[in-house]
């Protein structure tokens, strides 16, 4: 049984959650589908963390943004943040991210951020036919931050949903748990007054952190 999660976003409060999850769950690999950068304040906390643990990643957008000194074209806020984290974010964790793979295959999963046809920006259009020229019967991919599993005749998809911030109602943290068979969507709650208090420290102000509370959808960035 394997844990699988994505867009963690700086967020360690919710990551740590995630984690407890996954040692009461007895996992024996967790996977990361990108995004561990962009949004909130503890991006070396959270860096730590995965690194600690061995958490097998792939390359998200925020992360190349991140590395390649590049700017979102879509999101003022995002670059904000990315330019907060910049300053903050130890040499070696960077040098740890620009490592990266953009694709993983491991346990039968084939893992991107975004898409198979981008695998790093795409927000894909989940048609029937989408997966037929895709070599693999099960995939993982983030991105949207919203949960959701998905099965196209043999083939089997899954989005594990945002651990650091969900966009389809609820405001937990989320991730999925993967048994060789099917996917579980799983949740795990956090502190989120804590997260809004440190990036008030930080010096942002709620419209940088208030979608935590509704976990409301919000433009792709």
């Amino acid at each position: 049984m394997v844990l699988i999660m994505s867009d963690i976003h700086g967020n360690y409060e919710a990551l740590s959650e995630v984690m407890k999850k996954a040692d009461e769950m007895g996992v024996s690999d967790i996977y990361c589908l990108g995004d561990i950068v962009g949004y909130y304040c503890q991006v070396n906390e959270c860096c730590d963390e995965l690194r600690k643990r061995k958490v097998k990643c792939v390359l998200g957008n925020h992360d190349w943004y991140m590395v390649s000194g590049t700017k979102c074209e879509r999101s003022r806020s995002v670059n904000d943040c990315l330019a907060y984290q910049r300053k903050m974010i130890r040499k070696d964790h960077l040098e740890w991210l620009a490592s990266l793979p953009v694709i993983r295959y491991e346990k039968g999963i084939s893992m991107v951020h975004g898409g198979w046809l981008n695998p790093i920006d795409e927000y894909m259009d989940l048609k029937e036919t989408y997966f037929e020229e895709i070599e693999g019967n099960v995939f993982a991919s983030g991105h949207s931050h919203v949960q959701q599993v998905k099965r196209f005749q043999e083939k089997l998809y899954c989005n594990p949903g945002s651990v650091g911030q969900p966009r389809d109602g609820d405001s937990r943290a989320a991730f999925a748990i993967y048994d060789g068979k099917t996917f579980e969507l799983c949740r795990a709650a956090y502190d989120i007054e804590n997260v809004c208090k440190k990036m008030k420290e930080a010096g942002f102000d709620a419209y940088y952190y208030g979608c935590l509370r509704d976990a409301s959808s919000r433009l792709h960035a």
